[in-house]
């Protein structure tokens, strides 16, 4: 690989951490941590897709060239944002508590963070999930409760896997939260509530009595509470039906 004078001084240096020279002419110690934490803000405030490097530089105040003392790529970028999102997951469970509930802490954990994050749930979809220290701890912990609970490796991983993408799911799907503006969500949800409640009552008597529920969440901790509960309770179901094996 060619050893340019830029790469060669990225290289001399611990990619945690370097002094950049700002717009205005002075210097800052930018950390990895610095530029992870407002590339997290501006993708939750503008949307994963409006964040660009020339933008988060611009942003922190130094040169596009500056963050990639850190981040060589967009991509590299979105796995350090995953690895932001996983890091804030609480792992720690409580051993003495019956597997189900151990499961249920973990989902509800990481609901948590997605709903915390508007734009996690695009983060995770999208970054290669390379086995990190964070992402592994998760994955670790997920597996061992349910490796306890008596189900076999296959059955473990695959319910592990449902788990993840049972939160992105809900998150993504809470009636209401299209991610918009205030007007640009309830102008959404006035449109869906009309064309729903204008189909022909006799052949479609549910949805027109439906209507409103179905559109809009006056309250999303229901909402949550009935995806982790049918979740959790279809993993019992699956125990008790002997198949674990």
């Amino acid at each position: 690989m060619t050893c340019t004078p830029y790469s060669c001084q990225v290289t001399s240096r611990r990619r945690s951490e370097a002094v950049v020279d700002r717009a205005d002419g002075e210097r800052t110690r930018l950390t990895r941590a610095a530029v992870v934490d407002r590339a997290l803000r501006l993708a939750d405030a503008d949307g994963l897709d409006a964040l660009t490097i020339r933008k988060l530089s611009t942003d922190l105040g130094v040169t596009p060239m500056a963050l990639y003392w850190h981040f060589r790529s967009k991509d590299e970028l979105l796995e350090g944002l995953a690895e932001r999102v996983w890091g804030e997951i609480d792992v720690n469970v409580d051993s003495a508590a019956p597997w189900p509930a151990q499961l249920r802490g973990l989902l509800e954990s990481l609901l948590r963070v997605l709903r915390a994050h508007p734009a996690a749930p695009q983060v995770l979809l999208q970054s290669e999930q390379r086995p990190s220290e964070v992402w592994s701890n998760a994955a670790e912990v997920t597996l061992e409760v349910l490796r306890s609970a008596g189900f076999d490796p296959v059955i473990a991983s695959g319910i592990a896997r449902s788990t993840l993408w049972t939160g992105i799911m809900l998150v993504m799907s809470e009636p209401g939260a299209e991610w918009l503006t205030a007007d640009g969500r309830t102008e959404a949800q006035r449109k869906k509530q009309v064309a729903l409640a204008s189909l022909p009552p006799a052949k479609y008597p549910r949805l027109v009595e439906c209507a409103v529920p179905m559109t809009a969440c006056d309250d999303p901790e229901l909402h949550y509470e009935l995806g982790v509960s049918v979740f959790i309770a279809g993993v019992e179901a699956i125990a008790a039906a002997g198949r674990r094996r």
